[in-house]
């Protein structure tokens, strides 16, 4: 399945906003340069109290379709 890594920096009020629907996707960027935007709803998996930060890899379906997002290191 392809996969992709990106930096994620969000506060706990930018998660906030993502979880009460107030916004719908989130634009990062990938390790290599590449613009990502992908559903503000995977966020729920990996948000903590202070936010979300770190390296992620996002999973995608042979189509293009978000699949899971998972914490790098």
């Amino acid at each position: 399945m392809p996969s992709i890594d990106v930096r994620i920096e969000l506060s706990a009020e930018a998660c906030l906003a993502h979880y009460k629907g107030r916004v719908g996707q989130v634009l990062a960027h990938s390790l290599d340069g590449r613009r990502v935007v992908f559903p503000a709803e995977a966020l729920r998996r990996v948000v903590t109290r202070d936010g979300v930060h770190g390296t992620y890899r996002l999973v995608f379906s042979r189509e293009g379709r978000f699949q899971t997002i998972v914490r790098l290191g």
